[in-house]
């Protein structure tokens, strides 16, 4: 019976985690399907595909605490980030998924 609980307690975990992909959907419109776009606003010409999982889960923790700055794009990533109500699990996930999509020049 034991095995059996935590069979299910494992399984539920799994469907439960959070995958990166499908979180990465809400980013499309302003970064683009493959992370391959400026976004609007943003200083320089930083296209997000590719980038290190630990700079992109800084940037993201910072855009949900307020205290990131990319230029004009903070207003919105700060509106974003409150809106997705993304959890430190969230986060991690689509910053791996960003992170290992192919690099744009």
């Amino acid at each position: 019976m034991k095995k059996i609980l935590l069979g299910l307690a494992l399984a539920t975990g799994c469907l439960m985690a959070a995958d990166g992909a499908t979180i990465y959907k809400k980013c499309i419109a302003c970064h683009g399907a493959k992370a391959e776009r400026v976004a609007p606003g943003s200083k320089g010409n930083v296209k997000i595909a590719g980038m290190a999982k630990e700079e992109l889960v800084a940037q993201l923790k910072g855009y949900a605490a307020g205290t990131a700055d990319n230029g004009g794009a903070k207003a919105i990533m700060y509106a974003n980030m409150k809106n997705f109500k993304l959890t430190d699990a969230d986060i991690d996930a689509v910053a791996d998924y960003i992170s290992k999509l192919p690099p744009v020049k």
